[in-house]
């Protein structure tokens, strides 16, 4: 990267992650400054470089080297290397109690008086993060593939709402794209080949960046000569923003008059074109706008939305970013009552601004995850995954804001707990194909887990053969021990069914529990 080599291990030699400059004074090589303004996000605690500034340079030059020889883009090894001089940096990936505090009150979507504007759907584009495998789940493929509520997929929902919403608003040229991975783009683009009023190839989708693992012993770019693909990982959602820039869509979406984007993930069905919000958005001037939702029980080991004491600034602490200490403070959904949806607005010119601001880069807080280089032998080389949030950008745009929404737009399947209570009728499809709460739910879905061995789709379908149970009055469910329900189980209240025996036990079908009552009712199978 030329000059830029220097930049990076002087920048974090005086700082850490978000900015904040440790005791002694800023340094500059060139043109080049450490002030905090110029350097990253959210001004947080200093840390000092454990490393030689010479070995930065050496380590940086490697994992440059190898990108360009995996045909990486410019902006996807700026992006890398920003993260990789965090790390050099021996920064604190940390958010403390002490440096942040509560938001306490937003402006509400249904408070807005706002008189929709539909000439701004001309220059707005609707995108979609579709990197996932749902490994986690189980899956082996896109998990925009796996069959969510009435036979539909993810896809399948997204490309009719997408219609539904063209008609909706006399729209027929409503500009919508994915953000695809190397792993999800293929399958995706075969599945959506029936859908072409969507539109193809580049016009339809990019592709999200991969980033070399780092041995965690030293820092060197990991190596596996049994399989090379494996040392490389995705650079978690943040990466859209320089996924955007290195394949060129963010110029050719400025070059034909788009100046706005909303983007969501693909596996949160509540999350459309909503013309009020994309009308106050532009009212606001603001550059970012992050859509939050409140906070329950069930949200409490989320990342939440807080403010930065130093700048006054809003920022978003992911549970990777909190302490062990404040563990107790991060779950306080009455202190910390908003939480990111991951919908979010933003303007594109401003995007291409901090870009040219930050050479090349956007200066996201950085995560470390560590994991073994081939994840299925946990006796392989340990290595750390830098990863970033897209949300996390909002503490990089001077003058971001956040609006709370209902329920009804944040419907998301992270988990097989997720996809069963999506499954049932705690849930409901609407006209324009979205997937909402049910009105009877007042805004808040049900606390569902199942016992581990579930973990996995085709486990979780064995325990609803003949269909979800109802859930439209179940404040919770746990299941623990193997377990099956017949047709017809009802589940009021908070339930609890345990088989503390051996091999597969069926509940009957019946009512239990009580709505009306705080007490868990216990059934031992």
């Amino acid at each position: 990267l030329g000059s830029r080599k220097g930049f990076f291990w002087v920048r974090f030699a005086d700082h850490d992650l978000r900015g904040g400059r440790s005791q002694g004074p800023p340094r500059k090589m060139g043109n080049s400054s450490t002030k905090s303004s110029d350097s990253s996000c959210y001004s947080g605690f200093g840390g000092k470089s454990r490393q030689d500034p010479r070995l930065h340079e050496q380590l940086q030059k490697q994992y440059e080297t190898k990108m360009k020889a995996e045909g990486l883009n410019d902006a996807a090894i700026a992006a890398f290397q920003y993260n990789l001089g965090v790390l050099l940096s021996g920064a604190s990936t940390m958010i403390p109690e002490s440096a942040i505090g509560p938001v306490d009150s937003l402006p509400a979507l249904e408070g807005l008086n706002v008189t929709p504007d539909p000439s701004l759907l001309k220059e707005t584009v609707i995108l979609k993060l579709n990197g996932g495998l749902g490994t986690g789940m189980g899956l082996d493929k896109a998990k925009s593939l796996l069959k969510v509520t009435n036979g539909f997929t993810f896809l399948e929902l997204i490309a009719e709402q997408v219609d539904s919403m063209k008609k909706e608003y006399q729209t027929p040229d409503l500009r919508f794209m994915l953000m695809n991975s190397f792993s999800t783009s293929k399958d995706t683009l075969s599945a959506l080949a029936k859908y072409p009023q969507l539109g193809t190839g580049s016009d339809l989708e990019f592709v999200q960046n991969k980033a070399p693992k780092v041995s965690a012993k030293d820092y060197t770019p990991a190596s596996h000569e049994p399989d090379t693909s494996h040392e490389w990982c995705p650079p978690g959602h943040g990466d859209l923003y320089p996924a955007m820039l290195g394949s060129g869509t963010l110029d050719k979406l400025l070059g034909k008059g788009f100046k706005y984007m909303f983007v969501s993930n693909s596996d949160n069905l509540g999350a459309t074109m909503d013309l009020k919000l994309l009308t106050y958005f532009v009212s606001t001037g603001a550059p970012f706008m992050m859509e939050v939702a409140t906070r329950t029980d069930a949200d409490k080991k989320g990342g939440h939305l807080a403010k930065d004491n130093k700048t006054g600034g809003l920022l978003l602490r992911e549970s990777a970013q909190c302490p062990d200490e404040d563990e107790k403070a991060f779950q306080d959904v009455t202190k910390y009552k908003f939480f990111n949806t991951n919908n979010l607005w933003v303007d594109l010119v401003a995007l291409k601004a901090i870009f040219e601001k930050h050479g090349g880069s956007i200066p996201l807080p950085v995560m470390k995850n560590g994991k073994t280089v081939d994840p299925r032998d946990k006796k392989s080389t340990k290595v750390l995954q830098l990863e970033t949030a897209m949300g996390a950008a909002i503490s990089c745009f001077e003058g971001a804001t956040a609006i709370v929404i209902p329920r009804s737009r944040f419907a998301p399947v992270k988990t097989t707990n997720d996809l069963l209570a999506l499954r049932s009728d705690a849930y409901t499809l609407t006209e324009d194909f979205r997937i909402v709460l049910a009105p009877e739910r007042g805004g808040v879905p049900p606390n569902i887990k199942l016992d581990g061995r579930y973990k996995f789709v085709d486990a979780m379908e064995t325990i609803m053969p003949e269909g979800a149970p109802s859930l439209i009055a179940c404040k919770s469910l746990t299941l623990e021990g193997e377990v099956s329900l017949a047709a017809g189980v009802v589940f009021k209240g908070a339930v609890v069914v345990k088989n503390t025996g051996e091999g597969l036990k069926t509940l009957e079908a019946g009512t239990y529990g009580d709505d009306a009552s705080e007490e868990k009712t216990v059934i031992e199978l």
